[in-house]
């Protein structure tokens, strides 16, 4: 083997064309579009039709926000028409230090999204030597998910749930998405998935604004506990198997997934209060403020 004179990064440069080795956009999907489109998601063929029954299909995940904080989770089911086909995917990842995404939708298409969207933030911050702000981040998401429609349209959507701390503003921040990537900032809390509507309703009752983070995230399991209750494609607690959802915290010292051991213990507390409640525990109602008032 002939020695290159002129060192091996020369020699591995001089291999890569020029594109890889000019400076250009800090968007990394930009990139890939213009160098590869096809090891993108949404640019791959597929005949014509839907496909939508034929991939796994995760739900549900819920976020809600807590003073200093935020607070993301997921069951871990996923399905493929009227099969369980996981019982344990994990559907809730960081996206950067102080962010997290929860994926619904079809599963291989959306952990593949989750990828690119954080080599995108990745990329990003080394271009510019600074990370995106919280706005910037949700509509990069947004832009990776209007490449998809294509997919979406044969039924292959991918619907995430993007939170995270915001540095500027000091607080946890919430954006959902539809399937052409229309992105909208929620209050408080938010669901998606086939049980997000159940969910969501459990939330409406149990959230307030001042919980703390361990109380969020009892709020949170016992929405997926309620979604799970009313909706075959969402998975609740699994004892026996211990199986249990993926709880993601967010704060200003960065963001951490609970531990097996911290989830096990939540989860193990809101199933013996379902023992007691089958139906969970009861909203708490605000006596009037005028002494004789009554609450109609």
């Amino acid at each position: 083997m002939t020695e290159n004179h002129h060192g091996p990064a020369q020699g591995l440069g001089a291999r890569l064309p020029a594109a890889y080795l000019t400076p250009g956009s800090s968007s990394f999907s930009d990139f890939v579009a213009a160098q590869a489109p096809d090891l993108l998601p949404g640019r791959r063929a597929l005949p014509a039709g839907s496909a939508g029954d034929l991939a796994p299909h995760g739900t549900t995940i819920v976020a809600l926000s807590f003073p200093g904080g935020v607070l993301m989770a997921g069951d871990r089911r996923a399905t493929m028409g009227n099969i369980i086909s996981s019982r344990d995917i994990e559907k809730v990842f960081p996206a950067d230090e102080l962010s997290c995404v929860g994926i619904a939708g079809t599963a291989g298409l959306a952990v593949e999204m989750v990828r690119l969207f954080q080599l995108e933030l990745e990329h990003y911050e080394k271009i510019e030597g600074t990370t995106l702000s919280m706005q910037g981040k949700a509509n990069r998401l947004s832009a990776l998910i209007r490449g998809n429609l294509g997919l979406a349209m044969q039924g292959l959507a991918v619907v995430p749930l993007f939170a995270g701390f915001d540095v500027d503003s000091g607080e946890g921040r919430i954006f959902s998405y539809d399937v052409v990537g229309g992105r909208g900032e929620e209050n408080g809390f938010h669901a998606v998935g086939s049980g997000s509507l159940f969910a969501r309703g459990s939330l409406k009752k149990l959230y307030r604004p001042d919980l703390d983070a361990r109380t969020a995230a009892l709020v949170a399991l016992q929405a997926l506990y309620d979604a799970a209750d009313d909706d075959s494609a969402t998975g609740g607690p699994d004892l026996t198997r211990r199986i249990f959802p993926i709880v993601h915290v967010i704060t200003a010292d960065g963001g951490a997934r609970l531990s097996e051991a911290e989830v096990n213990a939540l989860a193990e507390e809101v199933v013996a209060g379902r023992l007691r409640q089958p139906n969970g525990p009861l909203a708490r109602v605000e006596q009037p403020d005028t002494p004789g008032e009554d609450a109609r």
